[in-house]
Order: structure tokens, then C-alpha cells, then sequence
């Protein structure tokens, strides 16, 4: 668990509070909806191909795939792209704010 202290000179610490967790927030939004269209460029190449993505990364190479290294990379980037989306993902909705 990650805990933040927000600590400021104004004399209305609320407000600044406010607006760390509005742009807190607003990268969740953020990082959700990019994980929408990675899940959903996946989920392309998993009906296309009629395999999951865990026995493409396990069983084949690039010459399996109609578009060869183009699509191998492609697939394989957005495996990548959705293990940091959801590590990001899982920090940032697991903040504790405390005073």
C-alpha cells in the first residue's frame, strides 16, 4: 500500500488536497481507458488467431502469424503494455491518503 501526506503553506489545505486527488483521479481515468483499448487489441488477435494470448506467448514465433514480426511485436507489446497498465493501475487505486 502506498500512503501520501499532502502537506502545503496554504491556508487552505483542503483545496490543494482536492486538487492532487482530482489529478490522481484523472490518471486512473486515464490508465483504465488505455487499458480498454490494449485489452480490446488483444482481444483481436486472440479471435483471429483462436488462441489465448498465454499459448501465443508460450508456443509461438512470429512465422505463425500472417504478418509475421509486425503482428508478433504488436501482440507482444500490448501483453507488455497491459501487465504496467494494471501495476500502475493497482498503485495508484491502492493510495491511502493520511493527515
Amino acid at each position: 500500500m502506498l500512503q501520501l501526506q499532502i502537506k502545503s503553506d496554504s491556508t487552505n489545505i483542503e483545496t490543494d488536497q482536492n486538487l492532487v486527488k482530482a489529478a490522481i483521479a484523472s490518471e486512473v481515468k486515464n490508465l483504465k481507458r488505455a487499458l480498454a483499448k490494449t485489452e480490446h487489441i488483444i482481444q483481436e488477435f486472440e479471435t483471429k488467431y483462436q488462441i489465448s494470448s498465454d499459448y501465443f506467448l508460450d508456443n509461438w514465433t512470429a512465422e505463425d502469424l500472417e504478418n509475421g514480426d509486425d503482428e508478433y511485436i504488436t501482440w507482444f507489446g500490448e501483453l507488455q503494455m497491459k501487465t504496467k497498465l494494471l501495476e500502475s493501475l493497482e498503485k495508484l487505486e491502492g493510495i491511502e491518503y493520511v493527515t
